[in-house]
C-alpha cells in the first residue's frame, strides 16, 4: 500500500464506518430476535413481569454471525409455533367452558375470569398461556362436564320416576305435555346434549319439584279412584235396590247378592273416605298454595259438591220413610175406624163353632149373629174384615150403665154403621 500512514487510515475509515454501520444493525436484529425469544418465553412460562423494552435484551457481540442469527431465529419460530398452540387450546378450552356455562345455565364470563383474569377478554391484557393456566382450563373443563353428567343422571332418575307416575295415574297428555322436552331426555347421552338451558337447577328443581308433587297428588289419587269406585257401586246398589226381582231364583242371583253385601260395606265407608280425602287436600293445598284439580276440576269442590248431594238424598229418602210412614198409619185407621177402645175386655164377643155357625153364641151374640146374615153375603168379605167388624161393636166397660134394653139398642146402631162402612151404601 503506498502513501502515508495518514492517507492509508483516509482509505479505510470509510470501510470500518460500514462494517461498524453492519455491526450495529446486525446487534439490532439480534436484539430484536432475542428480545422476542424472551417475551415468548415469558408469556408461554405465565411471567407477567416480562419488560419487553429491547434496550433491556443483551446480545453477545462476540458471535454476530448469520449462523447464530439463523438459530436464534430457528428458536423463535419454534416458540411462535409453540404460542400458537396454546392460545388454539386455550381457546378450545373457553370455547369449551362457554357451550357448558350454556347448557349448565351459568356465567362463562364468572367461570373464565377465576381461572385467571388476562383470559376475560374485557380484561384487555395478553392471555396467559403457561402450563399452571391449561391445567387450570382442563380442570375446569372436567368439573363442568362432571357436574353436566350428574344434573343429567339426576334429570334422568326424575324424569324415568315422573314418567312412571304419569303412566300410574293416567294423567293426561296435556299434564304431561311442559316436561316432554325434560323426559326426552332420559335416553340420551351427555355428549347428544348441547341446547342451552337444557341442564339449568332451574330445570332440574323443576322436575324435581314435579316428581315430588306427583307421588304427593298419588297418595289422594289412590283414595279418590277407591272414592269414585264407592260411588260406582252406590249407584249399582241403588238400582239393584229399586229391582222387585232382585230375590228371584234366577241366574247369576246369587252373584248380585254377593256384590251388594260388599257394595253395601263400601258405601258405609264413603263418608269417612270423604273426610280423609277433604282433609288430606287441603293440607296439599297449604303445603303448596296452589289449588289440587282432577280432570281440571278443584277436587275439594267436587268433595264438597257430593257431600252436599249425599246430605240432600239422606233427607229425601227421611222423608219418603216418614211419607210411608205417615201413609201406613192411615191406611191402618181406614181399615180399623173403630180401633179398640181402652178399658175393652180382650175376650171375644162370640166364638166360632166348628162348622162357622154361632150354636153356642149367647143372646146377645145371636142377634148380632143373625142381624149379620140378614145382611147378606156381601156387607162382610173377609175373616179380617168380619173380625175388625166385631172389635169394632164392642164398648168400653165404662158405657155399660145402660139398661139391657138401651144397650142392644146402641150395640145394634154402631153394628149397622160399622156394616155400611165396609159393605158400601145399601137400604136396610
Amino acid at each position: 500500500m503506498a502513501g502515508t500512514l495518514k492517507e492509508q487510515l483516509n482509505s479505510i475509515t470509510p470501510a470500518l464506518r460500514e462494517m461498524q454501520l453492519r455491526k450495529e444493525e446486525r446487534v439490532k436484529q439480534f436484539r430484536v430476535v432475542q428480545g422476542q425469544i424472551h417475551k415468548i418465553s415469558a408469556e408461554i412460562a405465565g411471567r407477567t413481569e416480562y419488560n419487553d423494552s429491547s434496550s433491556a435484551v443483551w446480545v453477545n457481540e462476540n458471535d454476530l454471525s448469520l449462523k447464530k442469527l439463523e438459530e436464534y431465529q430457528n428458536e423463535l419460530q419454534r416458540l411462535h409455533s409453540e404460542k400458537s398452540d396454546r392460545l388454539q387450546r386455550v381457546e378450545k378450552y373457553m370455547s369449551r367452558i362457554k357451550n357448558l356455562s350454556a347448557t349448565l345455565g351459568m356465567d362463562s364470563s364468572l367461570i373464565i375470569t377465576k381461572v385467571h383474569p388476562s383470559l376475560n377478554e374485557l380484561s384487555g391484557l395478553s392471555k396467559n398461556i403457561s402450563d399452571g393456566i391449561l391445567e387450570k382450563l382442563d380442570s375446569t373443563v372436567k368439573a363442568l362436564e362432571l357436574e353436566k353428567q350428574t344434573r343429567l343422571d339426576k334429570l334422568q332418575q326424575l324424569g324415568r320416576a315422573l314418567a312412571n307416575l304419569w303412566h300410574l295415574m293416567d294423567t293426561p297428555y296435556e299434564d304431561c305435555q311442559q316436561f316432554l322436552h325434560v323426559t326426552s331426555l332420559s335416553s340420551m347421552a351427555s355428549a347428544e346434549i348441547s341446547s342451552p338451558g337444557s341442564l339449568t337447577p332451574d330445570i332440574v328443581l323443576q322436575i324435581s319439584r314435579a316428581e315430588e308433587e306427583a307421588a304427593s297428588r298419588k297418595v289422594i289419587m289412590e283414595k279418590v279412584e277407591k272414592w269414585i269406585l264407592a260411588c260406582d257401586e252406590e249407584r249399582w246398589l241403588e238400582e239393584y235396590s229399586r229391582d222387585e226381582n232382585r230375590y228371584s231364583v234366577s241366574r247369576g242371583a246369587h252373584k248380585n247378592l254377593k256384590r251388594a253385601e260388599r257394595a253395601r260395606v263400601m258405601v258405609n265407608k264413603i263418608p269417612a273416605l270423604v273426610d280423609l280425602l277433604i282433609s288430606k287436600t287441603r293440607n296439599w293445598e297449604e303445603e303448596r298454595k296452589k289449588v289440587f284439580l282432577y280432570d281440571e276440576v278443584p277436587l275439594l269442590a267436587m268433595l264438597e259438591e257430593y257431600n252436599m248431594l249425599r246430605k240432600e238424598k239422606e233427607e229425601e229418602k227421611q222423608r219418603e220413610r216418614e211419607q210411608k210412614k205417615a201413609q201406613s198409619k192411615v191406611v191402618t185407621q181406614h181399615e180399623s175406624p173403630f180401633g179398640t177402645r181402652p178399658g175393652t175386655s180382650s175376650h171375644r164377643l162370640f166364638d166360632k163353632s166348628s162348622n162357622g155357625g154361632f150354636g153356642n153364641a149367647t143372646p146377645l151374640n145371636r142377634r148380632l149373629s143373625l142381624g149379620v146374615q140378614q145382611m147378606g153375603s156381601n156387607s162382610i168379605s173377609s175373616p179380617t174384615e168380619s173380625i175388625s167388624f166385631v172389635k169394632g161393636g164392642r164398648k168400653p166397660h165404662g158405657q155399660r150403665k145402660y139398661t139391657q134394653k138401651g144397650f142392644s139398642y146402641h150395640l145394634r146402631e154402631d153394628t149397622v154403621s160399622v156394616v155400611s162402612s165396609f159393605s158400601g151404601p145399601f137400604s136396610p
